[in-house]
């Protein structure tokens, strides 16, 4: 066993898209710190084939690139829409390149626990190889996609039992009878994977959604659902045109595939955006059903009598929030969440942020990049202006809230921690404006660009940022 006096650094955990913009934002306001990721590269979900990755080699971002980059770090123009995931993680790793965060990183290093200290503000990380380091505080940026949350259906299955996190390639469907549970946006992907490769395809959903194309009026659908949002039009108005344009101007009323009609108003649940779906199930090449009720051997009984001989079933059923390395009785818990405020920060450990803890229906990784702006901006503030960093010290002990937008999110584990973006990008930037911080107490501040830029056009942002920012991104292969 080995103890290390880190306590002048912060730790951060995890380097994919939520880690390498954590440590970004911290390296620019000279805050010291260590970066800790168990496998070999940055990447995290994006890094194929690793334990820690839970995606399909044909995954492709259901947001487009506009949505996706970071503030100061553009997409390459001549990159598609809608990224693979191989440019993805191309990208990720590029961005730590150009602000060096590789040198700060410590690859295949686990960590096992973290806990405070008490009667101070530090924390213990302990890691692998029997060393512990006693660290200023810890950024949790290990992602939410770690523990599959699996049905307890009645019964048994003789087939092959997957979850959507262990399914890769669709050869795993050649030739069989797939069944795929859920109605997620991964659950759709692998429905239509299996089109092109099972000899039949059921899909199990036990609840109606609204299905969004990746494209409306020839524009990806996120950078459309963004104009109702800037030029402020009432909830009221954006449910109605948004729902009839979806029905005309789409593939019409899902209920006309078989698929249940939605049990909620627009924008109350995450989005399923996904272009082919309706397509096969129109073609026959998918058969909508209905939730299941019993798992009879080979074959699947269904809640609306049918029953269905079966290889395969796919559990697309989502994930737990897991933080293996935390015990929950350090954080206060509600509704199978931590009580955060802006899903960042606890009341109790002022030193402990979470960076990436939440979902929405556009692009993370720029609330992601913000969210980490804020708390290095916090760090520094605490430091060098006390009384603008109370200010938000007042917030967090008395506020347990994000940002919805007024929409009331429906109550299943599915949406513990959405979020309305247009709503909690603005927050964020104004409690970051709240921190500005002068010249003279804020090193380096000129590689944070300046929240307001971010909302400003791509192209009036992209001549902000060398050349080699978005030329030197080699796809990985």
């Amino acid at each position: 066993m080995s103890f290390q006096d880190c306590s002048s650094r912060f730790c951060v955990i995890g380097a994919g898209a939520a880690g390498v913009t954590a440590a970004k934002n911290l390296k620019a306001l000279s805050i010291p710190f260590d970066l800790i990721e168990r496998e070999d590269d940055v990447g995290g979900n994006w890094h194929y084939g690793k334990p820690c990755s839970s995606i399909y080699q044909s995954v492709h971002m259901i947001s487009s690139k506009k949505f996706s980059e970071y503030t100061d770090f553009p997409i390459p123009d001549e990159w598609p829409i809608y990224l693979r995931a191989d440019q993805a993680l191309a990208y990720l790793r590029s961005y730590a390149r150009h602000f060096g965060i590789y040198e700060h990183a410590e690859f295949q290093r686990s960590v096992l626990e973290i806990a405070p200290v008490p009667d101070s503000d530090l924390w213990d990380v302990k890691l692998d190889k029997g060393e512990t380091r006693r660290y200023r505080g810890v950024f949790v940026a290990n992602g939410h996609l770690v523990k599959p949350r699996l049905p307890n259906y009645p019964g048994h299955f003789d087939g092959l039992l997957l979850h959507s996190a262990q399914y890769k390639t669709p050869d795993t469907f050649a030739g069989k009878r797939v069944l795929v549970v859920g109605a997620g946006n991964s659950g759709c992907d692998i429905a239509v994977d299996a089109a092109h490769h099972g000899r039949a395809v059921f899909h199990s959903t036990r609840r109606g959604y609204y299905y969004w194309p990746k494209f409306l009026f020839g524009m990806p659908a996120d950078a459309w659902a963004e104009w109702p949002l800037r030029l402020r039009l009432p909830l009221w108005a954006r449910r109605f045109f948004g729902k009839h344009m979806l029905r005309m101007f789409t593939a019409g009323d899902p209920a006309d595939y078989g698929l249940p009609e939605p049990d909620h108003k627009l924008f109350e649940a995450h989005f399923i955006i996904n272009s082919t779906l309706l397509y096969h199930l129109a073609h026959g090449d998918i058969v909508a059903k209905r939730d299941v009720q019993e798992l009879r051997g080979d074959r699947v009984l269904f809640t609306d009598g049918s029953e269905e001989s079966v290889d395969v079933i796919v559990y697309a059923t989502g994930f737990e929030l897991s933080f293996p390395f935390l015990d929950q009785k350090h954080l206060s818990w509600s509704m199978e969440k931590p009580a955060l405020y802006m899903n960042m920060f606890d009341q109790q450990h002022p030193n402990l942020f979470f960076i990436g803890l939440f979902q929405t229906s556009t692009g993370n990784w720029p609330l992601m990049d913000y969210q980490s702006q804020l708390a290095a901006r916090y760090i520094r503030a605490r430091d060098a202006a006390p009384k603008k960093a109370a200010r938000l010290s007042r917030l967090i002990a008395k506020d347990r809230t994000a940002a919805d937008g007024g929409i009331r999110f429906t109550n299943v584990s599915r949406h513990a921690i959405e979020v309305e973006h247009f709503s909690y990008r603005s927050k964020l930037l104004r409690l970051i404006r709240a921190l500005a911080l002068s010249p003279d107490s804020q090193p380096d501040s000129g590689s944070l660009i300046h929240p307001a830029e971010s909302l400003q056009p791509q192209s009036a942002r992209r001549r902000r940022v060398e050349a080699s920012a978005t030329t030197n991104i080699d796809i990985v292969q």
